[in-house]
């Protein structure tokens, strides 16, 4: 025979507010290797790096020095992806406020910050951007991640 719990039998269920890590450091470069924290630690003021963490070059490291940076499939790109998923001119990274932006090309794939499409996106620190198969994360250097 089942019991049926009474009124004061149940018990209340407490909602927490969310936490935010976006400000510790740790949490924003959890799972990279030493030498990727070491990497992003040793960036000057206002670059950035972004890091593959999936896709054909995974583990692969590019540089945001440049008040712009084209993404795509053209051989001339300042960041090359060679995947049919990539557009020939498929973003670009823009400087902005100490950090940088993402801006879609009209790729026929789309971008994506944080897997929703976006047409224009301000990065922050440990940020997923996806350029067809390429899944990269986020990194500014120390003192942009500080603003």
């Amino acid at each position: 025979m089942t019991s049926i719990p009474s009124d004061s039998d149940t018990t209340s269920t407490q909602t927490l507010g969310a936490i935010d890590f976006s400000a510790d450091i740790d949490v924003q470069v959890t799972g990279l290797s030493a030498q990727d924290r070491a990497a992003i630690a040793a960036l000057p003021a206002g670059t950035a790096l972004l890091i593959v963490q999936h896709g054909p070059v995974t583990g692969a490291r590019f540089l945001l020095d440049a008040q712009q940076t084209t993404v795509g499939r053209h051989p001339r790109a300042d960041i090359f992806l060679d995947d049919v998923t990539v557009s020939r001119k498929h973003a670009i990274f823009s400087a902005v406020d100490g950090g940088y932006a993402v801006r879609d090309s009209g790729s026929l794939n789309g971008t994506y910050v944080n897997r929703e499409r976006v047409e224009q996106a301000a990065l922050r620190a440990g940020d997923e951007v996806q350029i067809g198969k390429f899944r990269m994360t986020y990194h500014p250097g120390p003192a942009a991640a500080a603003q």
